[in-house]
């Protein structure tokens, strides 16, 4: 069991937030063990083509690609990674339990919490393999590819007329697919949107079906247009090439429930001002489960730092503490 040997940081999740913090913390000689998750390690990047805004690539890179370039990092400074979730966790007291899927139990002095956001999905049967083929949830991630294209965004709140607003840049026509009779985005960004001559608003419309077609280079399905359905009953298909979904984001925190504070309105791990501290001692967060607002590789990516380097300073200053405990 590894309840005999005690880690100076755990961190649980990986992406850009986890490898970060492990690179850092395996700088500071910490020796971190990160639990990167079973079924997606690596984060949502993993399900992603080309990156263009990371930077450092003027090129561009493949998500998964710079993901295995954070993993090597984070490893060549002496980070250990299991391909395991986390199942359960007590945060109290100085020394924090971490339960793996496999049944281990880690002991750590301090854990980083970097599991990450979900994006809401529309629940189409398509969906996942379309994702990164012309199917998106960050428009400022995506968008640049949609040029003199026309495109859709799902979604009625400030997150989707902003999508819509970012897109003009790029595509001829953004259609608004919207399921109420009214945008639910304040009312600046509304009329913005609404006065917009490549913004096109379909009310009380939802999407039913995402159409696609083979991709020229053999790589699976492309979006190719989509079919809406309004309140009426009536069909329309729009032909589209890109499709952004922006419905909203879920922190992953289902783990920390009731151990640690969460935001009321956003439901992320609450933080103390500007550090990853949470209300826990000896706890700390990074990534997009703190962030519901930026949600970006290079933001998730500073997060982690922040955190590494938190726990570096709280190891410091407790070190006696967690002497005298260990020893108890």
């Amino acid at each position: 069991m590894s309840e005999t040997h005690i880690h100076d940081v755990i961190i649980i999740g990986s992406g850009p937030a986890g490898y970060t913090a492990g690179i850092y913390t395996g700088r500071a000689n910490l020796k971190p063990l990160i639990l990167a998750g079973m079924l997606e390690p690596g984060g949502e990047l993993m399900k992603t083509t080309a990156v263009e805004n990371y930077p450092g690539f003027p090129e561009g890179i493949d998500g998964p690609d710079l993901m295995e370039n954070f993993q090597a990092q984070a490893e060549r400074f002496g980070a250990e990674i299991l391909f395991e979730d986390a199942t359960k966790l007590d945060l109290e007291g100085p020394v924090k339990k971490v339960t793996a899927t496999d049944g281990e139990i880690y002991l750590a002095r301090s854990v980083i919490i970097s599991t990450g956001s979900a994006h809401r999905k529309l629940g189409l049967p398509n969906e996942e393999a379309l994702s990164g083929r012309g199917l998106s949830y960050c428009a400022t991630c995506d968008g640049s590819f949609f040029e003199d294209q026309e495109v859709a965004v799902v979604g009625g709140g400030d997150s989707a007329v902003e999508e819509a607003l970012f897109l003009t840049k790029f595509a001829t026509t953004v259609h608004l697919i919207v399921r109420g009779d009214k945008l639910r985005a304040s009312k600046i960004m509304a009329d913005r949107v609404l006065a917009h001559g490549r913004v096109r608003v379909r009310y009380e419309s939802e999407i039913a079906a995402i159409a696609s077609c083979a991709m020229a280079n053999g790589a699976g399905e492309a979006v190719v247009g989509i079919k809406t359905v309004d309140r009426s009953g009536n069909i329309d298909h729009v032909p589209v090439s890109g499709v952004f979904i922006a419905i909203g984001n879920d922190p992953r925190t289902s783990l920390v429930a009731g151990q640690l504070e969460l935001d009321r309105f956003s439901g992320c791990i609450k933080v103390m001002g500007r550090s990853s501290q949470t209300s826990q001692r000896g706890v700390f967060a990074a990534g997009d489960v703190i962030d519901p607002m930026y949600r970006q590789a290079i933001t998730a990516a500073a997060s982690g730092c922040v955190a590494a380097q938190d726990v570096e300073h709280y190891l410091a200053e407790s070190a006696p503490a967690h002497l005298e405990a260990a020893s108890a």
